[in-house]
């Protein structure tokens, strides 16, 4: 197997993993849904969060996980001093423990399904195969000693093969007990319909400007053109952190510019926007250039 370190494939480039990412923003929506059926009882064991691309799906379902994990799996007494108010939030303090163990991905009682090696081991593989879905097997037996909850991310169900797709619906239809699958989907119309029918849907919408602002500065980029990045990305921090990455306000502005004279285009201008689309990382900018025409 290749000694080169694999990226991780549910990581946007440029921004924290969702794991990392602590606060959840501009779902308020979804978490109080998620959090009216726990503390109603009304627990699915099945969860797709659906959503466009980017807009916070994988870190609400590590905040979901992350609360889950913090709280008990059977109800418990009222005790000395009656129950325990009902969370307004799934915030987990930093230094909990279980929140420590997930930022060092040693929480037993969670399972990220998600692309592997390819059979070389030198890239990933292009969907989550059948093999990566089995290894659950394992984590329930080992699991099944800790006692408490389980929970699994799948991110994204979307790269699921269909040999993947129906050994996870057996899950679905039969879940272990104290389980909680958590599937992320940017497509769920691509999903089985058997698989959708068997989860509650969680979903989110695009981010506001100012919601945008503060995305982008808990991702650790530039937030004073938030209101831009909104405008341009559709709601998406994942595709505003491409597009600043990418100097994407600055190429559309010289979009904008190239194609006022249309129908007459400016020669020497159209050249020199193509040179910039060259170079380093090309395939890249060519594709953003393609989405900045769309708009």
């Amino acid at each position: 197997m290749s000694g080169t370190e694999l990226p991780e494939p549910d990581r946007i480039e440029g921004a924290p993993h969702p794991r990392d990412t602590v606060h959840l923003i501009g779902q308020g929506a979804a978490e109080a849904a998620f959090l009216d059926a726990f503390t109603g009882g009304r627990m699915h064991h099945g969860w797709l969060i659906t959503g466009p691309r980017g807009v916070g799906k994988a870190t609400l379902a590590w905040s979901v996980a992350r609360f889950l994990l913090t709280r008990p799996a059977a109800a418990e007494g009222a005790g000395l001093f009656g129950p325990a108010p009902a969370p307004d939030s799934l915030a987990v303090p930093a230094d909990h423990p279980v929140a420590r163990r997930m930022a060092a991905q040693s929480e037993p009682g969670l399972f990220v399904l998600r692309r592997g090696p390819n059979d070389k081991g030198n890239a990933l593989s292009a969907e989550i195969r059948v093999d990566d879905v089995r290894r659950l097997k394992s984590f329930f037996a080992l699991s099944s000693a800790e006692g408490g909850r389980r929970v699994v991310i799948v991110d994204t169900a979307d790269e699921m093969n269909a040999s993947a797709a129906n050994a996870l619906l057996k899950l679905l239809e039969e879940p272990p007990a104290n389980t909680t699958l958590l599937l992320v989907s940017h497509s769920p119309a691509r999903l089985l319909p058997t698989i959708r029918s068997r989860c509650r849907e969680l979903r989110l919408g695009p981010l506001g400007p100012a919601e945008m602002a503060e995305a982008l500065a808990q991702a650790g980029q530039d937030d004073s053109q938030g209101a831009a990045l909104a405008e341009l990305s559709g709601g998406s921090v994942g595709e505003a952190i491409r597009l600043a990455r990418n100097d994407g306000l600055a190429l559309y502005a010289d979009l904008v510019a190239l194609l006022a004279g249309h129908p007459r285009l400016d020669r020497m201008r159209l050249l020199k926007f193509a040179e910039s689309t060259a170079g380093r990382g090309a395939e890249g900018r060519f594709d953003l250039v393609l989405r900045l025409i769309e708009l």
